[in-house]
């Protein structure tokens, strides 16, 4: 039972960390990936204490697959 006859469907990044720098790398090259299929950023999430962070991204499904 969805509203509007949209279906979402979601996929999860997690942004590199360099080996030494708790840092994470710059992930525009995996984003631009992302976003060429139709991804969006729909939020972050951070762990207590500043673990590990992902981004969620989502986007329609396919009413045809």
């Amino acid at each position: 039972m969805s509203h509007d006859g949209v279906r979402w469907e979601y996929e999860t990044l997690r942004p590199p960390r360099e080996a030494t720098k708790k840092e994470a790398t710059d992930p525009k090259t995996q984003l631009n990936e992302l976003g060429a299929e139709g991804w969006e950023l729909a939020a972050t999430v951070e762990y207590t204490g500043g673990g590990t962070k992902y981004l969620v991204f989502k986007r329609p499904v396919d009413p045809s697959t």
